[in-house]
């Protein structure tokens, strides 16, 4: 958790002033004893009002500087600590930002959701008990004890039993704390991930009616969250009255053997009294610890798990020395023997993939379920690396480019339409933010989707809900690929982006397309054969690997797999 910490340079002026108030606070607490003990010895015990009334005025004054210090105090750490938890969110946030999808699989959505919020707010928690009780309770303490000295020594002897206990209290109930703390942060990602699910799926769940089956699965994770975190209040709810406990029966001690001590004459009440006061204080110092120690078992686990996140760095980095891309093959891609394999997979997903895709040109993908179709294109923006071979974009491998550079050149539709909230606008202009309005609204006509934008209440402006959901998936799929066009790259790539589309718009959209990104290098993968069938290169896959390659008509005589996809899906006639 320390290791987080350095996240508080920028508010070191904020937390030295709170380290400052507080002390200063600290301090008139423990003078505050010392006045009362004079008052009672030498103003009470003689009778002198006027000196009862002069160090009255001074405790007075005192406890208001005290609490004048605490507001300051109190004020300038909840500032730091929310400074701390907005900075370390939006370092978590830009780091996960930068990572590939092979990072983003290995700590999972859900985790890294829970991490990005529930786990630095339990270390900002931390962190404002910390700044105040972390200088107070040692001062405290300490204070308490020298303070505790001037007045009896022999006396002390209770407090030397006590503090042990009391450390030993607070070490036992801290080593069985912290594996549940552990355990229950893991509960709850299993709990956000099934809510999560539950929200994302809710169409599927009502389908199937799996509504009843969806509560128990929930209220499974939601009890085992609930039990572990019973669990861990049982263990925590036996320091506090075993701290009460250990305070109540060394105040019973120090006044018993105080008491004979001034029957001896050994000692004045005034002095018994403040030896009461500096008793309380030391053991309250000892509760503000215990207090802490509970907090930050729980913020340390979280600390780790956030830690693990920034210690996290991608595969897929920026080269040192950045190259650029050769003018004189502009809007060329080439494979050249690629293969690529998942991270733990017994067998590659793609192997030995060469083919060239020049400008001007449509090179179609097509294969069966799980043959690679998407894989392949989702290595050419560096989403993955290949394991095996290289891709040339414009005559460079693309690991020596800038991703960012990269990126630059493509327009990407992905297999699932994804849009955001905001405006019909807003998310075409997501391509490229410089976009005029004519040129949103000239890609929408393209994409095929200025119609149904027409006829709604608002046009370009009417909003979109979080996740698109008060559009259909044609839709959805219409404004992803206006968002693409509106890029105007050099490379289009269309992973599956017709899916939703009926045979009408479909041939619509392509006869568009055509016209659109004549210019351009487009890769398009799709399940129909009537998709690609006008393609200059269809690529067929089969297993990951390429069964064939060349026009419809070619393939229909050279490739058997490709037959089979046509004759599953077309009348003889169709595509004779």
């Amino acid at each position: 958790m320390i290791k987080l910490f350095r996240y508080l340079k920028p508010f070191w002026m904020q937390v030295a002033l709170v380290i400052v108030l507080v002390f200063l606070q600290t301090m008139s607490e423990l003078y505050l004893p010392t006045l009362m003990s004079d008052i009672v010895d030498k103003g009470v015990v003689n009778g002198d009002v006027s000196y009862i009334w002069k160090i009255g005025g001074y405790m007075l004054a005192v406890a208001a500087a005290g609490m004048l210090c605490s507001i300051g105090a109190s004020f300038f750490t909840a500032k730091s600590a929310t400074g701390f938890g907005r900075v370390l969110r939006s370092k978590v946030f830009s780091h996960v930002e930068t990572f590939s999808q092979e990072e983003i699989n290995q700590i999972g959505t859900d985790s890294l959701i829970t991490r990005t919020t529930n786990d630095i707010f339990q270390v900002q928690q931390v962190l404002t008990i910390m700044l105040r009780m972390m200088v107070m309770a040692p001062l405290m303490c300490i204070g308490g004890i020298i303070m505790a000295l001037t007045r009896d020594v022999k006396l002390s002897g209770v407090l030397a039993v006590a503090i042990p206990v009391i450390a030993i209290v607070i070490l036992f109930v801290q080593s069985k704390a912290i594996p549940l703390f552990q355990l229950m942060q893991k509960k709850l990602d299993a709990l956000n991930r099934v809510m999560r699910e539950n929200l994302t799926g809710i169409r599927v769940i009502r389908a199937f009616s799996r509504t009843d089956f969806e509560k128990e699965r929930f209220d499974h994770a939601n009890v085992d969250l609930t039990n572990t975190a019973i669990r861990v209040n049982k263990i925590m709810a036996v320091m506090m009255p075993m701290m009460m406990l250990i305070l109540n029966f060394s105040t019973i001690a120090i006044v018993w053997f105080g008491g004979h001590r001034i029957d001896s004459g050994a000692m004045e009440v005034g002095d018994l009294m403040a030896f009461i006061q500096y008793a309380m204080q030391i053991m309250f110092s000892f509760i503000m610890l215990s207090v802490m120690f509970i907090m930050i078992p729980r913020a340390s686990v979280s600390a780790g798990r956030i830690r693990e996140v920034l210690d996290l760095n991608t595969k897929i980095i920026d080269p040192k020395e950045p190259k650029q891309a050769n003018e004189n093959l502009s809007r060329t891609i080439v494979f050249d023997n690629v293969a690529f394999r998942y991270e733990n997979a017994e067998q590659p997903v793609l192997s030995n993939i060469s083919f060239q895709a020049g400008p001007g040109e449509v090179t179609a993908i097509i294969g069966g379920t799980g043959s690679g179709k998407s894989t392949l294109l989702n290595l050419i923006p560096r989403f993955y690396d290949v394991t095996k071979g290289r891709i040339l974009i414009d005559g460079t491998d693309i690991r020596e480019m800038k991703q960012e550079d990269l990126r630059k050149k493509i327009g990407f539709v992905p297999q699932k339409a994804v849009l955001f909230s905001g405006t019909i606008a807003e998310n075409i202009r997501y391509g490229n933010q410089q976009a005029t309005d004519a040129e949103v609204e000239h890609a929408a006509e393209v994409a095929q989707a200025a119609s149904f934008i027409k006829e709604m209440p608002d046009g370009f402006q009417s909003v979109i809900s979080q996740g698109g959901t008060n559009v259909s998936g044609g839709q959805k799929q219409r404004l992803s690929i206006a968002r693409a066009l509106v890029r105007k790259a050099e490379f289009y790539l269309f992973d599956d982006s017709f899916s939703a589309l009926d045979f009408k718009t479909d041939a619509a959209l392509r006869r568009a397309l055509k016209k659109e990104t004549g210019e351009s290098c487009v890769l398009i993968v799709a399940q129909r054969v009537s998709t690609v069938m006008d393609a200059d290169r269809i690529i067929v896959l089969d297993e990951g690997k390429i069964a064939g390659i060349g026009t419809h008509r070619e393939l229909l005589e050279t490739c058997g797999v490709y037959r089979e996809i046509v004759s599953s899906q077309l009348a003889e006639e169709e595509y004779a």
